[in-house]
């Protein structure tokens, strides 16, 4: 299978946390081995590249040691904009952000952090010591605002976006069209890339990173992110071999 869809030449797009780089506890200190990051370095020069992540573009772009084509944030509602430009901060998140300063020592005393990037929010919890009554109360704060907003959770977070916000399979299906691919080989490993696992065509390879979820609609599955180098350098390897037999 993976043979086939690289013969189409391929989009290769990419979550980062928990698929590039492993899960850790601060956000901050995320990133790439080595291994990872030298091998799409050397598959950007040959296939057009995209990352697409939960995070800003501007918070994720220091964090990749390559040129990717493509960058999208905000779980596919944000595409890369010209230096310099800002990010509008979402309005229709607005009532949300009152909501979170009025709660602001509750949240504290649970160890939730908020974090917003201006079109989703994020409310971890991964360092609270009530980890089961943080998410509970997380919920019942939303509750109230449920027909307005798009919640859902990942690793240790609540994400909160407009119902409205386009998702990582529509961006998927976008970036597809812009570049002139016929397929996509997508990676990634939490709820929000369900959508693009769900929604691929006949002739895409879609891999879940993690074995979490066997109700997962991928095709495929990595044990982890540590097997990425690996999926990466198989790619590389077919097509120094059979690159010159392309169209």
């Amino acid at each position: 299978m993976l043979a086939a869809t690289l013969r189409n030449q391929p989009l290769l797009a990419f979550d980062f946390d928990g698929t590039l780089a492993p899960i850790v506890a601060r956000p901050d200190d995320a990133r790439m081995s080595c291994g990872v990051s030298s091998r799409l370095r050397a598959l950007s020069a040959q296939l057009p590249v995209a990352i697409i992540t939960g995070r800003s573009v501007a918070d994720v772009r220091p964090k990749l040691d390559f040129e990717p084509m493509y960058v999208v944030g905000n779980h596919g509602a944000e595409e890369e904009v010209a230096s310099g430009a800002s990010l509008r901060p979402s309005p229709a998140l607005n009532p949300l952000r009152a909501l979170l300063w009025k709660r602001r020592s509750e949240l504290q005393a649970l160890g939730i952090t908020v974090e917003d990037k201006q079109m989703s929010l994020a409310l971890h919890y991964r360092l609270s010591r009530q980890r089961e009554r943080a998410l509970a109360s997380i919920h019942e704060w939303l509750a109230p605002l449920a027909a307005t907003l798009h919640v859902f959770s990942g690793k240790m977070v609540v994400n909160v976006s407009p119902v409205d916000a386009p998702d990582k399979a529509n961006a998927v299906h976008a970036l597809v069209a812009r570049c002139g691919a016929s397929c996509a080989i997508f990676a990634g490993d939490d709820v929000n890339d369900e959508p693009v696992f769900a929604g691929a065509p006949a002739g895409w390879l879609t891999v879940r990173v993690g074995r979490d979820n066997p109700a997962s609609r991928a095709q495929y599955f990595l044990d982890g992110p540590n097997e990425m180098a690996m999926f990466l350098e198989r790619m590389l390897g077919w097509l120094s071999v059979h690159r010159q037999s392309l169209p």
